[in-house]
This record gives C-alpha cells, sequence and structure tokens, in this order.
C-alpha cells in the first residue's frame, strides 16, 4: 500500500500512509485508539472507496474499490466482532463455503450439499477444528466461530489475512491455539498474516515484524526484535510512558453495597457473598466460563436473581431489571460494549444522555437538545473523547472513544456503585490509562467499584481487594497489595 490518504467528514483518519506485507510472515499494525490500524485494513479489504493512492500485489496495481475485489485478490479478515461476520442461522458449512457459493450462484442454479459440506470439512481441517458441520454458527463458541472465519478466507484460497483484535474475546489455551495456527499458516501455507493487537506480549510472541500508526501516519517500521514494550508504547503515544496503572490514593469509607448469598434464577453464579466500601475497588477476576460477566448482569438486573439479597447503604434492593437497578443507583460497563454498552447508530450526545434523559425533559417529557448537547461536549472534553463533534455517530469512533462513551454515560446518571465488566478490553494503552483515571476519580467521590478482569495485572494495578471466581462462585478473597499473580492464578483453577 503507498501513500493511502482518506478523509471522513471532520476527521483526516490516514495521511500517506505506506504499508508492505509479504507472504509467510506475520506482521503487527500497532498503535493507539483512532490512529488508523483498522481503517487502513479496511482500505485494502475493500470497505473504504473513497481513499487516495495505490495498492499493489507483486508489483502490479489492482484496484481494490469493493469487498469483492477484495475478496478476489486473496485479501480476508476476520474481525474482532467475529459474531457480525457470520450468519447465525446458516450451518457451519454454509458459512466456510460462503463466498464460494456466491461464485457457484452466479455460474449455475444448484448448489451441490454433499460437496459443499465435504469440501467445508476439508477446511476446518486444516484450522483444526473438528465439528459437525451442520451445526447453526450461533450455538459455536467464540474460538470455534474465529476458526470457522478463517477456514472461510482459506475456502476463498486467501493469501493474505487480516486478524483484528482476534484474541480479545479468547482464553490463554484458545489464544496459544491460535497462535500454532497462524504460524502454520504462515510457513506450511505462505499466508501472510496482519496482526492487530493491544496485547504486546502476543507482538513479541508470534510477530516478525512490527508497523506502528499514530494520528493516521507511520512512526516506524522495524522487525519486533527490534523494540522493547516500552519503546513500542512510547512510540504509540509520541510520549513517555512511565506509569500503566494509576492507583489514586483514596481514604476508604464505610461499606455501601453487599451481596449475601446471590445465586441468579438458572444458577450462573451460585452463594455469592462480596462488599464493597465507600472509595474501595473491588477485583472480580477468574479464568474465562468462571462467571465473572454473569456476575455483573445478575447484580445490574439483567440476569434473574433466584436467591439472596442486595443492600445499599443498609437498605434492601429490589433489582427486577436493569431500569431498576439504574433508579436504585447501580450501574454497568457491559463487557460488550457494541452490543450492549452504546447505541452505535445515533450519535455522541445522545449516548451521553442515555440514562438520565430525566435530567434533560421538562415536565412535559421533552427533552431539551442545547442542554443535552452542550452537557456532552462537557463530558467530551472531560474524557477526551476523539470525535470531531458530540453530533458523530458512535460507530464511527475507536474502540476505546466508544468504551470512554460507554463509561460517560454513566457520569451523568450519578451512580453509587459502578460495576466494570473488562472495562479496557479492546482498547489501547492510553485509552486504558484513562479509564484507570476516570475509574481512580469515581473512587475518590465515594462510590463503590466493582472490577471484573481476566487480565491479572490489571486487578492488581487497580484492586484495593480482589474476589477470584471458580466454577460460577467466589472461592476467594485476597488483599491485592499482599498477593501475586501466581496465587490468584492457582485460585483460579480451582486450588484450594
Amino acid at each position: 500500500m503507498k501513500n493511502i490518504s482518506i478523509e471522513f467528514p471532520g476527521v483526516k483518519a490516514l495521511t500517506n500512509v505506506s504499508f508492505t506485507i509479504e507472504s509467510g510472515t506475520i506482521h503487527a499494525l500497532v498503535g493507539a485508539n483512532g490512529a488508523g490500524k483498522s481503517t487502513l485494513m479496511k482500505v485494502l479489504a475493500g470497505a473504504h472507496d473513497h481513499y487516495t493512492g495505490e495498492i499493489l500485489f507483486n508489483g502490479r496495481s489492482v484496484n481494490i474499490r469493493t469487498p469483492r475485489q477484495a475478496i478476489e485478490l486473496g485479501v480476508a479478515v476476520v474481525y474482532q466482532e467475529v459474531d457480525m461476520a457470520l450468519v447465525p442461522y446458516l450451518n457451519v458449512a454454509e458459512n466456510v463455503m460462503l463466498d464460494v457459493m456466491a461464485n457457484e450462484m452466479g455460474r449455475r442454479q444448484f448448489i451441490n450439499w454433499k460437496e459443499i459440506r465435504a469440501t467445508a470439512r476439508k477446511f476446518l481441517k486444516m484450522v483444526n477444528l473438528d465439528l459437525d458441520v451442520r451445526m447453526l454458527a450461533q450455538d459455536l463458541s467464540l474460538a470455534d466461530k474465529q476458526r470457522v472465519l478463517v477456514a472461510r478466507a482459506l475456502a476463498g484460497n486467501s493469501r493474505f489475512l487480516i486478524l483484528d483484535e482476534p484474541t480479545a474475546p479468547l482464553s490463554q489455551t484458545e489464544t496459544e491455539e491460535l497462535f500454532n495456527l497462524m504460524r502454520d499458516l504462515a510457513q506450511n501455507q505462505n499466508v501472510g498474516i496482519v496482526f492487530i493487537s493491544h496485547r504486546l506480549p502476543e507482538i513479541f510472541e508470534i510477530c516478525d515484524t512490527v508497523t506502528i500508526l499514530r494520528d493516521g501516519e507511520v512512526v516506524t517500521e522495524q522487525p519486533t526484535s527490534s523494540f522493547t514494550q516500552k519503546q513500542i508504547i512510547e512510540h504509540m503515544l509520541g510520549r513517555r510512558f512511565d506509569e500503566t496503572y494509576p492507583k489514586h490514593d483514596v481514604e476508604i469509607g464505610e461499606t455501601i453495597f453487599e451481596i449475601r448469598g446471590l445465586t441468579e434464577a438458572d444458577r450462573a453464579v451460585k452463594d455469592i457473598n462480596l462488599s464493597v466500601r465507600a472509595g474501595e475497588i473491588v477485583g472480580v477476576t477468574g479464568l474465562v466460563g468462571a462467571g465473572k460477566t454473569e456476575l455483573c448482569k445478575t447484580i445490574f438486573g439483567a440476569l434473574p436473581i433466584g436467591s439472596g439479597e442486595m443492600r445499599l447503604r443498609g437498605q434492601k434492593l429490589n433489582v427486577k431489571s436493569p431500569h431498576t437497578a439504574v433508579t436504585q443507583g447501580i450501574a454497568l460497563v457491559p463487557e460488550e460494549r457494541r452490543k450492549e454498552g452504546v447505541l452505535v447508530e445515533e450519535p455522541v450526545y445522545t449516548n451521553l444522555s442515555a440514562s438520565s434523559l430525566q435530567k434533560f425533559s421538562n415536565m412535559f417529557h421533552f427533552i431539551n437538545k442545547k442542554a443535552e448537547r452542550a452537557s456532552a461536549r462537557k463530558l467530551i472534553t472531560d474524557l477526551g473523547i476523539r470525535t470531531p463533534s458530540e453530533r458523530q455517530k458512535v460507530a464511527f469512533l475507536s474502540g476505546g472513544n466508544q468504551q470512554k462513551v460507554a463509561v460517560g454515560k454513566w457520569l451523568v446518571a450519578d451512580a453509587d456503585v459502578y460495576v466494570f465488566d473488562e472495562p479496557t478490553k479492546g482498547v489501547d494503552v492510553g485509552a486504558k490509562h484513562d479509564i484507570f483515571e476516570l475509574i481512580g476519580q469515581l473512587a475518590g467521590q465515594g462510590k463503590g467499584i466493582i472490577y471484573a478482569s481476566s487480565e491479572i495485572p490489571e486487578i492488581l494495578g487497580i484492586a484495593d481487594r480482589t474476589m477470584v471466581m471458580y466454577d460460577r462462585t467466589i472461592v476467594k478473597e485476597l488483599i491485592t497489595a499482599e498477593t501475586t499473580e501466581e496465587e490468584i492464578l492457582f485460585f483460579s483453577a480451582g486450588g484450594n
């Protein structure tokens, strides 16, 4: 890709970016949220047709203005939101062979389903996935959905594979399996892989070369071995970066929130006992599937309570839905921000007022748009949300800025207890720092914070106490300053 530039209303997303990927190599593309990584790859994948510059394959200039043209040239993308790339009500074979079938339908009227299923099995075997090809895609695990998408790319004879934050939803074991697959594709099938990730240790483990973007421009490109993690971060941010987990010195007060014997109606979590004091950050961690997300949703009323109780400042709560949770002072920033945390097709100002519309409504329930937008502009400045204006659709913001919007709407609502479920998933180190700062400020205001994350270093860096979950319940309470990553992993795996 040579001198690629592209603009959107109010934003110049890329400026004269040049990027080269070779067959048989794994090339990291990194940068802070909003640096232009996904935009550059969407140009290569044919999702943006109004760019300037040139794309060459083997020295020959090619025209990529549609996804179909990219696919025909052998470019395939596996996006972070795998559910959006699969057709949930089609089976595995149909999803694997989707691009092939589209071409077949153009040439003949009938599809040989026996042949389709047999060919799908061949490509699934190439990605080490053994399952019934008649299963519906919606019934697969996230890791299996990802492999189905890679199999689809191979079925389409892809020469270049773009993986956008592929490890964000995966467990450690699933991540290791993905890396083994990537190595096999690069070394044995000569596929060139572009790997986009905010997890720097993964880049050093799997990638040959690193290209760093900042503000829509290439900062540097070098072999991975030429960098340290700190150097990459400083190139990404354009400044020195010394403190990853800022911990505010907050005076912790009396207990404001208690959970006693809480069990979800279908036992997604069971017999949960937990307390949070004013100004305290309580970490909740465990392996994937331990029940962290289910606990957060049960507290917020998104999953029904079967038994047990919750109390806020000594008063028993009656949380039957997210609406009643909000009215009683509980806020949730969910893990799946695009599905559950923001309204992606609405502007930023609408999102920032979504949880507190009564503050902007008159006695006849009409919304004061002027006040709504003024409040949004202040929050945009306070939170450092990068957007051309408060009227910008959230869908066009980077992941880190979407997360800031997901958090920001609760600042207007002024809750008593804030529940964060994997709040830094898919965001860069700069945005993480901003989110940690914001959480610290909430703690300083005497709010109670529940911080659920599978990223143990984050828990160690920000939490005052740590609750370890295993098999849908809390198995150990630890003083964070007195524990280690090894001890937390021990209890997360069921040790006692």
